[in-house]
């Protein structure tokens, strides 16, 4: 029920910011395509939110997911060029995501490293592959099915509400929220972020669930690549620069505590929802680029300050 809470009233905060940008611009904000085209804007950074959520729940952390996101839409191009059909071309390319998750994850633990620092390695090598495969251009492909994943729907097919990438992020997330909530994997991510000594000493292989999360958040990663590649339709290894900015702002507005061992996957989601709307809502305000990051900045700072309060206030309760 304490989940549920803390969802509703993210809710009302989104609902509270569309009403101030619909006052804002007389009433031309909250229109039912100006809403339809956020969401679908959302689908990119929603996938990416649910697989950080199982990451900074064991407290860790990804700087690489822009630079994978690249590199999916590169592989998923290349492939397309090389003459494979679109939907292997896809699965090859979200594979992509879970193979750089797994190097993300194997190098975390076998290293000994933080994950802030190899994922930090990693955000510039994956940039780096993806330039060098697409050989620092473009790779224009024709067209295809994939773009409808995250396209406006047409006229006749209204009555799906949402593109195929809206279904697959809201599907993707009920089923990460079973497994984070309900299942033995779930509990001992929980526990792996909340005490990783306890949790060794509970017989928990902690090193084989962060490799397991990273896997998973890679492919997660994926399937924001092949949203790219939906939306642009070419493989171009600069887009993406700063997306996991975003990400983490998201994860930690949905209520994750960079600390570890708290989140929610609707909580993320709403939290990406949210990133969205600013974004959009600053846009058609005219706000130039400087200030949408400064309150990206602010919106994360904003939040990880809540966490802490609310984390030195439960130990002060528990004290007493």
């Amino acid at each position: 029920m304490k989940a549920w809470k803390k969802a509703l009233g993210l809710v009302l905060v989104w609902v509270a910011i569309v009403i101030a940008f619909n006052v804002s611009l007389q009433g031309n904000f909250a229109t039912a395509q100006n809403l339809e085209i956020m969401i679908r804007q959302t689908v990119l950074t929603g996938f990416a939110a649910i697989g950080m959520t199982f990451i900074i729940i064991t407290g860790a952390i990804d700087l690489s997911v822009g630079s994978l996101v690249a590199l999916v839409t590169v592989v998923i191009a290349f492939c397309l060029k090389a003459g494979m059909p679109p939907l292997p071309a896809a699965a090859v390319g979200v594979l992509a995501g879970g193979v750089a998750g797994l190097v993300n994850g194997g190098l975390t633990t076998k290293l000994k490293v933080g994950s802030f620092i190899v994922t930090l390695a990693t955000l510039l090598a994956f940039r780096g592959i993806a330039k060098g495969v697409a050989n620092e251009q473009k790779i224009d492909v024709p067209m295809n099915w994939l773009r409808s994943l995250t396209g406006a729907l047409p006229d006749g097919q209204k009555w799906q509400l949402l593109p195929p990438g809206g279904w697959m992020v809201i599907a993707l997330g009920l089923v990460a929220h079973w497994v984070l909530n309900s299942s033995v994997f779930g509990r001992h991510v929980v526990a792996t972020g909340s005490n990783e000594a306890t949790a060794r000493m509970c017989g928990i292989n902690t090193d084989r669930v962060r490799v397991l999360v990273f896997i998973l958040a890679g492919l997660c990663f994926g399937l924001s690549g092949l949203t790219q590649f939906s939306r642009l339709t070419v493989g171009d290894p600069t887009v993406a620069a700063g997306l996991e900015l975003s990400v983490i702002a998201a994860v930690v507005i949905g209520g994750a505590s960079l600390n570890g061992g708290e989140g929610s996957v609707f909580g993320s989601l709403i939290g990406a929802l949210i990133m969205t709307t600013i974004a959009s809502g600053g846009s058609q305000c005219g706000w130039p680029n400087w200030v949408q990051e400064i309150v990206t900045g602010a919106i994360i700072l904003t939040a990880v300050a809540l966490d802490r309060w609310r984390l030195a206030r439960a130990a002060a309760q528990g004290a007493e």
